[in-house]
């Protein structure tokens, strides 16, 4: 494949910052949106203390198999810009509502055969979301949770902090869950006030009823190895689209490297060179290019 086969664009889309990816010399070919997973997560997948390039990387390698790609920075990648409001009146719709007017930029170009979304992680659910607003022609689920937020967030601590600290973490995430303020906050959890109704609106999206209600073909795909959606979310999410595809790569982590041992696996989110998984790219390719 020859890796310089693309060109890149970059894009202003209201005020979304965007990077479009696409095969020279392919006439009308299909395009991806790609939708970040959760943290201020810039176009390349990158956010605060983490640089797996994650959406570039895939953006090239959907670039090498004839398919063009739509990147974002999401809301909160850099500095907060004026056109979003203020950061206490984001919901979590808005990430949706933000998917869905690159949708239909992409749609309305008419450069473009049909609109796969690809969602990442939590973007697995703003893509979900997404895909109930605008016509897409398809929908992809890499390492997504089929649980609501909240409910994740307690099990990924369970293990990792004190029993008692986790008690409590757990109780205030259910009030927050349940529209209350928590103040104080117990320790180990850290969302001041003013926001607490802004991950509030994150922590209750439940997946899975809207995810029953796509009728697009979807491909979900997870990993082995990822620390922080278990193979429970995989097969919660098939069992809901039982038309779905679905693909499980034993050494695939969060990320979408393959990896060994934990170390390996964290040092991965740290090196942006670290190849995709092969069959994770084989596979979203086909899906994408079928008619």
């Amino acid at each position: 494949m020859n890796a310089s086969a693309q060109d890149t664009e970059l894009l202003r889309i209201g005020p979304i910052d965007a990077v479009l990816t696409t095969p020279a010399g392919v006439d009308r070919p299909p395009v991806a949106l790609l939708i970040a997973g959760s943290g201020p997560t810039d176009h390349d997948g990158n956010g605060p203390g983490m640089r797996p390039a994650t959406l570039r990387k895939l953006a090239e390698q959907l670039a090498l198999r004839n398919i063009a790609s739509l990147r974002y920075d999401k809301r909160g990648a850099g500095e907060w810009k004026a056109e979003y409001g203020k950061p206490e009146d984001f919901r979590f719709k808005d990430f949706a509502a933000d998917a869905v007017a690159l949708a239909e930029y992409l749609r309305n170009s008419g450069k473009f055969s049909d609109i796969t979304l690809i969602g990442h992680s939590e973007g697995g659910l703003v893509a979900i979301l997404a895909a109930q607003q605008t016509p897409v022609d398809r929908l992809v689920l890499l390492a997504t949770t089929a649980r609501r937020q909240g409910e994740l967030i307690k099990a990924q601590l369970k293990g990792k902090v004190p029993s008692d600290m986790l008690e409590a973490i757990g109780k205030a995430i259910d009030c927050m869950m349940a529209g209350q303020i928590v103040d104080p906050l117990p320790p180990g959890l850290s969302i001041p006030p003013p926001m607490q109704p802004v991950f509030a609106s994150a922590f209750v999206e439940d997946p899975i009823p809207p995810l029953k209600q796509i009728a697009q073909p979807i491909l979900i795909v997870g990993g082995g190895r990822d620390l922080q959606v278990a193979k429970i979310d995989f097969d919660d999410l098939a069992a809901a689209a039982p038309a779905a595809k679905t693909l499980w790569i034993p050494n695939m982590n969060h990320v979408l490297n393959d990896v060994g041992d934990d170390a390996d696996n964290l040092s991965a989110y740290n090196e942006p060179v670290r190849p995709l998984d092969p069959a994770l790219l084989n596979a979203i390719a086909a899906f994408v290019r079928q008619r």
